[in-house]
Parts: structure tokens; C-alpha cells; sequence
């Protein structure tokens, strides 16, 4: 008796190891075809960070308390940059304002630009020349700045309140991704800049319309010779990506959340440059209520090549990121036909960069440079 109640318990505890094991076959079956999700990270805690100071007081290059370091001249530092400081402000006084080197504009370039020259009769105030700028600085596609050579400092600059400006110059891109500058946006360009400067007392100086639409369509044929914007998409092999996962995994190589839905960016070393990399997927997904309910099988990684100088190596930055993300994500790295890259394709496209910089350069156009941002935008 006791012999067949040990057996029956025994059958009894091996169907509920069976049935377990066949429970967590199920659910690990059904987690491996659902979207993969982001891992939860558990925080590591408190730590103590090293110190790069000693003592309290001995900071790099200071010496002992009541000491003063001693310049090359044999003068306490303090009495030498008081010395200089002298001798500056006395250069200063006797070199009048406006016979001071004209430093050049930082907005406005010939290169790209067609420029309109205004000479008030006297010195502007800041908030005379701020209260006409027109409403918006565009005619029609085109973007146009204003600005004003300083009284003071002989730098030309956005009119700002306080100071006082002698001479003003507007310059109007001709040329970026949207086409070249045409009649229409030029006589839109004239008129803004002719109720400005009749606004404070000048009158304006503007460059031949024929001849600037002429530069205008040479610059944007050029341009649209040399525009270089490479895209990859990476294809989930096998099972699909939550918002979630991807965002996880795109940090972990250097990409945060970017101002539009549906991009992450490769923010650039410069503060304020354009992004190196772009990481773009379905906006729809970046606006759901519950990022784990979505599901993503593309991205693209794109690189605007001509926003970041070729020194920086933004094409070996795109290269390798593709292959980290493909390996994190098991993903395909095809191109916009879907035909999966190989090693040859990436250095065919290395080859093609390379007669593209050079290009740029000789025509003062570096990838990279502020002109370059501006027309290739």
C-alpha cells in the first residue's frame, strides 16, 4: 500500500516538473517572436568619484601662500597686466574708432551671398536701426541678414540696443537645397531692404538683379553637383524592435533624442553645429503613448556629408556606427533598393568622398565651413 502511494506521489511530482518545463518553453517561444524591448537597468548606486585636487589651495601651477608668481620681465604678474592694460587703453584713445580694421562678417559672405550697401547720413542708434528691420528675414526661399558696422568696435554685427552703427549691409543668399535665387525673391529682397533703409535715413546700393540670378543659377548648378547625403537602412533579421530597445541601444553609441519625432542625432563636438549622424524611423512610433507597444523592423542612419569638416572623419563615424548598430540590432545593412551593403560598396563611396572634398576646397566651399552649412541647407 505504502509502495503504491510513493509511486503515485512520484508520477504526480514528475507531470508537474513536465508541465513547468513545458510553461516556460511556451513563454520564452512567445518572447523570443515578440518585439525585442529594452533592457531594465538597475542602478549601481552611490560612488565616489577620485578628486583631481590635493590639499585645499594647491591648485596647478599656484605657488605657497604669499608668494606672487613672476612674469619674464622681472615684474610681480599683477603690476606687468596692469602695466599692459595702460598701455592698451592709451593705443586705444588715440586710434579713432572707424580707421580701425573693419573685422569681416561672420553672416554675410560674397561668396554665396548678393550684398546691399547702406550709408546713413549719421551714426543709427541700435533701436532705431531694430524697430524697421523687416518683419521676416526671407524672400521667398531665401534667407537675408542685416547687419551694422559698430561705431566703437568696427565689427559688423546683428544692430543691437545701446550701440551706434555708421554704415549698414543686407546680403541675400542666392542659393540652397531649395533652387537658386530667382526675379521674384530678388524684387521681394529690394523691397524689404528699400523700406528698411528709408527707415533710417540711407540710401541703398543694390547689385544688377541679371547679374546676380546669372551667379545665383552657377552657384546652384555647382551645388547640385557636390550635394552628398548618404543613407543606410538596417533591416531586423529576425524578430522587431521596440521604441524602447532602439533608443537604448542608440545610446549606448553616442545618439540622444533629437527635436523631431522619429530622430535621434550624433550631436557634434562644436556647440551648435548640425548633427554628425541622423538615426530616423517612423514618426508615428516616437509619438505613441506606450514606446513598448510600438514596433520598428527600419532605421535609416543618414550623414549630411557636406555639415561636418572632413578632418572630423564623419564618413569612417557613419561606417562604423552602421556596423555597431547592425550588430546590437541583428540587422541587415542594405541600401534604398534593399540590397544588402558589402565591405566594397563602402569604400567605392570613401573613393567618391575623397574628389568631392577636393573639390569643395578649391572653390572655397570646405564640407564643413559656415558657407558650406549654409548652402548645402
Amino acid at each position: 500500500m505504502t509502495t503504491d502511494w510513493n509511486l503515485t506521489t512520484l508520477l504526480a511530482a514528475l507531470g508537474g516538473v513536465v508541465l513547468v518545463g513545458l510553461l516556460a518553453q511556451g513563454w520564452w517561444s512567445a518572447r523570443k517572436a515578440g518585439p525585442r524591448r529594452a533592457e531594465t537597468i538597475v542602478p549601481a548606486g552611490d560612488r565616489q568619484e577620485p578628486s583631481l585636487g590635493g590639499a585645499a589651495g594647491g591648485g596647478a601651477g599656484g605657488g605657497a601662500k604669499g608668494e606672487s608668481p613672476v612674469t619674464l620681465d622681472g615684474r610681480a604678474d599683477g603690476e606687468a597686466l596692469d602695466s599692459r592694460a595702460m598701455d592698451l587703453r592709451a593705443l586705444d584713445e588715440r586710434v579713432p574708432a572707424m580707421a580701425r580694421a573693419r573685422k569681416a562678417s561672420t553672416r554675410i559672405d560674397a561668396l554665396i551671398d548678393a550684398i546691399a550697401t547702406m550709408t546713413p547720413e549719421s551714426p543709427v542708434s541700435g533701436e532705431m536701426a531694430l524697430s524697421h528691420l523687416p518683419g521676416s528675414r526671407r524672400a521667398g526661399t531665401k534667407p537675408f541678414h542685416i547687419e551694422g558696422l559698430n561705431a566703437d568696435s568696427g565689427e559688423w554685427e546683428l544692430p543691437h540696443p545701446g550701440q551706434r552703427y555708421g554704415e549698414f549691409q543686407a546680403g541675400l543668399q542666392m542659393a540652397n537645397r531649395s533652387g537658386a535665387l530667382n526675379e521674384i525673391e530678388y524684387s521681394e529682397f529690394v523691397q524689404k531692404i528699400q523700406g528698411f533703409a528709408d527707415g533710417i535715413g540711407a540710401m541703398p546700393e543694390f547689385p544688377d538683379m541679371l547679374d546676380v540670378v546669372g551667379r545665383a543659377r552657377e552657384l546652384d548648378q555647382f551645388a547640385a553637383g557636390h550635394d552628398a547625403q548618404l543613407a543606410i537602412v538596417l533591416r531586423a533579421r529576425g524578430a522587431a524592435w521596440t521604441l524602447g530597445f532602439v533608443h537604448q541601444g542608440a545610446l549606448r553609441h553616442g545618439f540622444v533624442p533629437g527635436s523631431i519625432p522619429g530622430r535621434l542625432v550624433m550631436p557634434a563636438a562644436e556647440e551648435g553645429a548640425p548633427p554628425v549622424l541622423t538615426l530616423i524611423f517612423d514618426a508615428q512610433a516616437a509619438l505613441a503613448e506606450d514606446p513598448q507597444a510600438s514596433s520598428l523592423r527600419e532605421l535609416t542612419l543618414a550623414l549630411d556629408v557636406l555639415q561636418t569638416p572632413e578632418a572630423l572623419e564623419p564618413f569612417a563615424t557613419w561606417q562604423e556606427s552602421a556596423r555597431n548598430l547592425a550588430r546590437d540590432f541583428e540587422a541587415d545593412l542594405c541600401d534604398d533598393r534593399n540590397q544588402i551593403l558589402n565591405l566594397h560598396a563602402f569604400q567605392s563611396i570613401g573613393q567618391e568622398l575623397s574628389e568631392l572634398y577636393k573639390s569643395l576646397a578649391a572653390r572655397d566651399l570646405a564640407a564643413g565651413s559656415p558657407v558650406a552649412r549654409r548652402l548645402f541647407n
